[in-house]
């Protein structure tokens, strides 16, 4: 998950540096909208490596897994996704509390996806896109509302 926020932070860091230093394409569509585009170069070797660290999720007291998905169009193709694992939060004898409840921490991201030009054959563009995220999962006491 941190290679993916890293990606991603990268890849907005070049997607803004390479539209102060080019100049901006910018087309009008038929039906009024404009689209911008901006070169965007992508460099692999230039990533941070992960290191390696204790696994969240199990150790929480609000337990989570991850569901990856993979989808070719997006970059990154892989994006892993936390499930809550229980409803209740687990106790010190490790046994689950349900009078708290294990919630999801969201995140918006930025992806990229690959998308046919129009009209262009074979020619592609990639378009930002922001997702919100489940990246874990934290242990709340439940809305409780009270009636008068």
């Amino acid at each position: 998950m941190m290679m993916m926020m890293m990606m991603m932070t990268i890849a907005e860091a070049a997607a803004m540096s390479s539209q102060s230093k080019h100049s901006r394409n910018l087309k009008k569509l038929s039906d009024g909208a404009t689209i911008q585009t901006v070169p965007l170069q992508l460099e692999p070797n230039t990533l941070v490596p992960s290191r390696s660290f204790r696994p969240l999720g199990n150790a929480s007291i609000s337990p989570w897994t991850y569901n990856v998905s993979h989808d070719e169009s997006l970059f990154p193709p892989m994006v892993s996704e936390a499930r809550c694992s229980l409803r209740g939060c687990l106790d010190k004898e490790g046994r689950e509390d349900l009078s708290l409840e294990s919630r999801p921490i969201m995140h918006q991201v930025l992806l990229l996806r690959r998308v046919r030009s129009p009209g262009a054959g074979s020619s592609y563009h990639y378009r930002l896109e922001s997702r919100l995220l489940a990246v874990g999962c934290t242990c709340v006491r439940p809305v409780v509302q009270r009636q008068q």
